[in-house]
């Protein structure tokens, strides 16, 4: 997860990496159990009499198996390949499951951070992060951001490290 060694610059270090909150997994964890359940019933429900049996079950089999692959595998592989990682020097968010694409915002163009969080996400511990950068893309809203007061922490000590020309406090 996060940034390879291999891409960090001279003197870069890695001080928090993770996927977005686990929430985002609940719907497609719910799919998963309704459409095996339904599936699994449709399959035991057709009459084993039934002339065209086994095409019937075999029908519900790949309908079942499309649903999930939708519904389940694809949101699962999108949050598993979908990662934020603050450096000392950026913060950087990698997102794709066949193509990837890499967003960077050195921390020294960042003007401001904050956070939203609505009632459930405060219980969770998760929420929106709001990094505004002096770039073109301006203002930009992470969601689903976990531990989002202790990432906005980070963040923010480290742009004002950044700012006052400082690595890592020093």
């Amino acid at each position: 997860m996060g940034l390879p060694d291999h891409y960090l610059t001279e003197g870069e270090r890695v001080v928090l990496s993770f996927h977005p909150h686990w929430k985002r997994l609940i719907l497609p964890i719910l799919a998963l159990i309704v459409v095996v359940a339904v599936g699994g019933a449709a399959i035991v429900l057709i009459p084993g009499d039934y002339e065209y049996a086994a095409y019937a079950r075999g029908a519900v089999a790949v309908v079942a198996l499309v649903a999930l692959v939708l519904w389940s595998f694809i949101p699962y592989l999108r949050w598993l390949t979908t990662s934020y990682t603050l450096t000392s020097h950026r913060f950087a968010i990698s997102t794709g499951v066949l193509s990837k694409s890499d967003d960077d915002i050195p921390l020294a163009k960042v003007n401001s951070v904050s956070s939203d969080q609505r009632f459930i996400e405060r219980f969770l511990g998760c929420g929106t992060l709001r990094v505004e950068s002096a770039s073109e893309k301006g203002e930009i809203d992470y969601r689903d951001i976990p531990k989002i007061q202790l990432v906005r922490q980070e963040l923010f000590r480290l742009v004002e490290d950044a700012a006052d020309g400082e690595i890592d406090g020093k």
